[in-house]
């Protein structure tokens, strides 16, 4: 799952060590649901926690092996400062022409999909 947020303006991503600066994301484990588990990466990966949850897309990225990713928003409830994280160097927040212009985005931040998905993020943060 992907969560793709804006807060005050700005986007949240995080760093991740291989692939790049990205959404937050990643999967469900055992017992755990997908909703719970947007809220739970959202954490480790970045000290954000977030709320009000809403799945808006289902994301495909063609890669080696294709796969189909959730895409939730949700609303910024708390920013940890100094959080303990996991796989990433936490969170990130970019304005659009930040966004637009970075030139270290993960391979799967760089399709029109993802032009679709901020705009309809754009939209729901209104």
């Amino acid at each position: 799952m992907l969560v793709v947020l804006k807060h005050n303006g700005k986007w949240l991503l995080t760093r991740h060590s291989i692939r790049g600066i990205e959404f937050p994301g990643g999967k469900a484990e055992v017992g755990e649901s997908i909703e719970e588990a947007a809220i739970r990466e959202t954490i480790e990966e970045t000290g954000v926690t977030i709320t009000d949850l809403v799945k808006f897309a289902e994301y495909v990225v063609m890669s080696n092996v294709t796969f189909c990713k959730a895409v939730y928003t949700g609303k910024v409830a708390m920013i940890d400062e100094n959080p303990t994280l996991y796989e990433t160097e936490g969170a990130l927040w970019m304005n659009d022409k930040e966004l637009d212009n970075c030139e270290e985005l993960s391979f799967h931040m760089k399709d029109a999909g993802m032009v679709e998905i901020r705009k309809w993020v754009e939209t729901y943060v209104q």
